[in-house]
């Protein structure tokens, strides 16, 4: 597990080890040249580089940069001072640019010679390195302050930064590195980032001497008349059992019911009442569902009263575990989320960006400013879990927060939300920490979408991929 600061909590570590430990400023300044210099030595053999410095301790690292590829590596290195405005230099070609002109305090829109030096890197051609952060990033929102850097690698100094990845940090920060330079954290309420070890502990070896329901049982709930192609719910089934839930129910409408019949043969398939192909809250049917370990409900349900009624009547009687996805978010949002202070069981809403805006009555705009700020106060006052999908997701329940980044291009297809929520179904079925293994799911589910897009590409890979790479995926991992 990696952590993810802010930029305050970042300015407080390296005020902290200053201050306290005794670690010189210039001492931090030559660890992070170093470490910058050291990366780029392992790309490149030699070449013309050219170091691009603004005003501040971002600029002293390039110095030190600059200096070590020259003196030390053999490097034809030019540096020039950004903040003159003087940018002759760039009428030569380089091999590598290094962006050291802001760090991540950057709080203001990027203009004049700033702009205009920004700009020429980036038409430059050069492969660039951003110390840090990519000069023009937020380094809390990922938002671009008018014009970035479009760096293909960075290295993020002692820790990664929020702004890294979220937003448009993910496009703007190529590879991205975080190098120790020896700067102490200490503030325990930073945002985690799951990886391979982390969540491999979900995929231990079991006993022999086990059974079915040693492994937990998940029901799917879906499907109307204008949503009834079979694929949208066998893939939450079929996803649930290869997360390694032992039991998996799907319920559909009761009029469509002999559309799914056999689609995926292990499933204990389950009709519901319905009203011209709507489900209905039919009592009966849904009391026999409370034992499930975990629910999940919305794909393909449509937006109706009777759907919501179903909602209701889970929050208010089950004790598992309850995600709330597509149709049921729209359900939410359109006849009351207020339902949701009366649940008895553990909810995980799973809103795409479009979707956690109409629930929580705020614009795109604001949420793209204060992302995590908005997700985690949604998640506090509410008492929940969210996952906030989006190219890089964020997955809170108000005091504990992950993000996670993997995933690809591809993954943007209909039908892939629908396979994540069977994921998470899934695992929540045989796991108690919601929230973790919330975020776990999340991470598996982008590992499978980049094996499926490896092994095709963006344009055809579909949702049905993902689940076909679940495999692969849990095989890398554990």
């Amino acid at each position: 597990m990696e952590r993810v600061l802010t930029v305050s909590q970042m300015q407080k570590a390296d005020k902290f080890t200053i201050e306290n430990l005794g670690v010189g400023e210039d001492v931090l300044v030559e660890r992070a040249g170093f470490a910058v210099a050291d990366e780029i030595t392992k790309r490149f053999a030699g070449g013309r580089v050219l170091v691009c410095v603004g005003k501040g301790n971002n600029g002293a690292d390039g110095k030190v940069i600059a200096e070590i590829l020259s003196k030390k590596h053999g490097f034809s290195v030019s540096i020039i001072n950004v903040y003159n405005g003087i940018f002759k230099a760039f009428e030569r070609k380089y091999d590598i640019i290094v962006d050291c002109i802001f760090g991540t305090g950057l709080n203001r829109e990027v203009e004049g010679k700033y702009k205009k030096a920004i700009e020429l890197i980036n038409q430059s051609g050069a492969f660039i390195v951003s110390c840090d952060i990519a000069s023009g990033i937020n380094g809390d929102s990922g938002k671009i302050m008018g014009v970035a850097v479009k760096a293909n690698l960075t290295v993020a100094i002692q820790e990664y930064k929020l702004g890294h990845f979220i937003n448009y940090g993910i496009d703007y920060s190529g590879e991205v590195v975080a190098r120790d330079i020896g700067i102490s954290v200490w503030d325990d309420q930073y945002i985690k980032r799951l990886n391979d070890k982390s969540v491999s502990n979900y995929f231990k070896p079991t006993n022999r001497n086990v059974h079915k329901g040693n492994f937990g049982k998940c029901a799917i709930i879906g499907g109307s008349k204008d949503y009834s192609g079979s694929v949208i719910l066998t893939t939450n089934a079929l996803c649930s059992f290869k997360m390694g839930a032992g039991y998996v129910t799907m319920v559909v409408p009761e009029s469509l019911f002999s559309a799914y019949v056999g689609k995926v043969p292990e499933i204990i398939l389950t009709a519901i009442k319905d009203c011209d192909g709507k489900m209905t809250c039919d009592k009966e049917t849904l009391s026999r569902l409370l034992q499930n370990d975990c629910i999940a409900i919305g794909m393909g349900m449509g937006v109706s009263e009777g759907g919501y009624q179903i909602i209701k009547f889970l929050l208010q009687n089950y004790e598992g575990k309850l995600v709330i996805d597509a149709d049921g978010l729209n359900c939410l949002a359109t006849f009351g989320s207020e339902i949701l202070k009366e649940k008895k069981c553990q909810v995980v809403l799973t809103p795409h960006v479009g979707e956690f805006c109409r629930l929580a009555n705020i614009s795109k705009e604001d949420l793209l400013e204060n992302t995590i700020k908005i997700t985690t106060d949604f998640a506090r006052h509410n008492d929940l879990v969210v996952v906030l999908k989006s190219a890089v997701s964020v997955i809170s329940d108000g005091n504990n927060t992950f993000i996670n980044t993997t995933g690809c291009q591809g993954m943007a297809k209909g039908g892939s939300g629908d396979v994540l929520s069977g994921v998470i179904a899934g695992l929540l079925a045989r796991n108690d920490d919601v929230t973790e293994t919330t975020a776990a799911a999340c991470y598996l589910f982008g590992r499978a979408g980049e094996i499926a897009q490896s092994e095709q590409n963006q344009f055809t890979m579909t949702a049905s991929d993902i689940i076909l790479a679940i495999r692969k995926a849990i095989n890398k991992i554990i």
